[in-house]
């Protein structure tokens, strides 16, 4: 047993470990693409990319963890049998998926991209992405299969390879591209054509692991063998009703982001911009997003890690460690999001010309910079209230948060431009995540509110100040007319160090972090505790 359960952390910190990488990397190659195509190619890019993201999320999302699930439990029952049938069942399925979808796809793309509001940009970029979908299933029920058999390895290797091609394609693709003298549609077509290339490289890692175990029951169980008894229909409906909450979370993101897609450039040129400053406004909107997922991402990651525990408590009836974890949860999101999201609003003018070149939309780049801490809380509570078993819950909340998302673009983008679309997109995350919260009050009362303690707005509220006037002292001493990016890169980087030094005495000082937390923490306890009660920024009992 013991074997067991280290085998699963081990896999288990593979695929965080995988996870992490790719997540990083996907949240910063946009950067360096913006830099070689401009904003002209950002639009391209983030107008297709949605579109593709929510199709491969209907298509795949969940499936591996539902594929891994039912194959573990009849190998755990010596039912080998009915775990081919299940592999080759999930394969058969997620493969017609994503072939309806890529026809979808690539025959319905002058429409769509018509109803994006340029048919001439977009129309080869949806074509060109449209290929992915017919291999990245494939990759999906891959990846179940060997991690019903606890082999995480093949599952991270080939994530990590995924996106490395992938990057690399887009990177490399687009500045050739640009550097020959192709236009924009071809251009974004290259681009989105490394979803296609990073599925091939996957799909080669994976069957270099199934043919590297060709000897043991990995090639048994994809090479056929008698039928079970188990009805195709109960396989299906089994792993649809797995893998459907994970899909729901998958979606918040990019359903958000295909709103913008349908509406931002069409809302623009109907309120009297030319078609190609319509373009270039929304590819200068896109450019919070790579902002969004970074602030947010390290609060995500570390709040999430503990979901998994709030479903394990409640399977022993534990209610009571259920709404600690909770609540420990939510606070580590609230605790790190909310830092990120004010600090990101106040020096958005630096990091914006450290990043893209220019300062082009830092008024809406601040306002969505907002978003983050909404999005980080909308992520966790979903975790949890998925943890209780509430798995049509916030699939219900993201859909009025869409549905609000929508409603506020039509009103607001006429008048305040791509600053309208930021506060739509603020608001809307906003009430997803008070819908969530309001379920998880429901059930735990006041108490899980706790999670979000008010100490943190004061030690955040301290940080911004301090920060707002290192800016401004440096910006006088650094920045002489223009503002050069070395400049502004120097004030980001000094005002992202200075802050964080500043938030963390805060967070001492006004109890926000308090002994016990530290204490939680054998090595902070042993050697950091000494060195704050020192500086008294902890009082030497509590």
């Amino acid at each position: 047993m013991a074997q067991l359960q280290s085998s699963f952390v081990r896999g288990a910190a593979i695929l965080g470990l995988a996870a992490f990488f790719s997540k990083i990397l996907g949240a910063l190659y946009r950067i360096p693409y913006q830099n070689i195509t401009g904003n002209e190619g950002m639009f391209v890019y983030q107008q297709v990319y949605p579109l593709y993201s929510v199709l491969l999320i209907l298509a795949t999302a969940g499936f591996p963890t539902a594929i891994s699930k039912l194959v573990s439990e009849k190998l755990a029952e010596e039912k080998e049998e009915e775990a081919r049938q299940i592999f080759r069942i999930a394969l058969v399925s997620l493969l017609l998926i994503g072939f309806v979808f890529f026809l979808v796809l690539f025959f319905g793309a002058g429409k769509l991209a018509e109803w994006m509001g340029n048919r001439n940009l977009l129309t080869l970029p949806i074509q060109a992405v449209s290929f992915a979908l017919l291999l990245v299933p494939a990759a999906s029920a891959i990846r179940g299969f060997f991690q019903g058999y606890q082999n995480m390895a093949p599952t991270a290797l080939s994530q990590v390879v995924e996106q490395l091609i992938r990057v690399a394609t887009i990177l490399a693709l687009s500045w050739y591209l640009t550097r020959t003298g192709f236009g924009f549609a071809q251009i974004g077509a290259g681009a989105v054509f490394g979803a296609t290339t990073g599925a091939v490289g996957a799909i080669a890692v994976l069957l270099f692991f199934m043919r590297k175990n060709r000897a043991e029951e990995y090639s048994r169980n994809v090479s056929g063998g008698p039928r079970s008894k188990s009805s195709i229909r109960s396989i299906v409906v089994s792993i649809i009703s797995i893998s459907l909450p994970v899909c729901f979370g998958a979606l918040v993101l990019p359903l958000f982001s295909l709103v913008d897609s349908f509406t931002i450039a069409n809302l623009l040129v109907d309120s009297g911009l030319s078609l190609n400053q319509a373009v270039i406004a929304k590819g200068i909107f896109d450019r919070g997003q790579p902002l969004i997922q970074f602030a947010s991402f390290f609060a995500t990651a570390i709040s999430l890690s503990i979901v998994p525990a709030v479903a394990e408590a409640r399977a022993r009836k534990q209610d009571q460690m259920a709404g600690e974890r909770a609540q420990l949860a939510l606070r580590l999101t609230w605790m790190l999001g909310l830092p990120a999201s004010v600090g990101l609003a106040v020096i958005a003018e630096p990091v914006n010309v450290m990043l893209f070149k220019d300062a082009a939309g830092t008024d809406a780049l601040s306002i969505l910079a907002f978003v983050a801490i909404f999005t980080v809380l909308v992520h966790t509570t979903t975790g949890i209230l998925q943890g209780l078993g509430w798995v049509y819950v916030p699939a219900v909340t993201l859909l009025i948060g869409v549905a609000v998302k929508l409603g506020f673009n039509l009103w607001l983008i006429p008048l305040l431009g791509i600053r309208g679309a930021a506060v739509a997109t603020v608001i809307a995350f906003a009430c997803t995540a008070a819908l969530n919260l309001f379920a998880l009050k429901k059930e735990w009362g006041t108490t899980v509110l706790k999670g979000l303690p008010l100490k943190t707005i004061w030690a955040t509220a301290w940080m911004a100040a301090v920060v707002y006037l290192v800016m401004l002292g440096l910006k006088a001493l650094l920045v002489d007319g223009d503002e050069s990016r070395m400049a502004m890169s120097v004030i980001a980087l000094s005002c992202v160090g200075i802050g964080g030094v500043v938030y963390l005495w805060a967070l001492l000082r006004f109890g926000a972090l308090t002994r016990a937390d530290l204490e939680k923490v054998p090595k902070l306890e042993r050697k950091i505790l000494p060195l704050l009660e020192r500086w008294r920024l902890l009082e030497l009992k509590e």
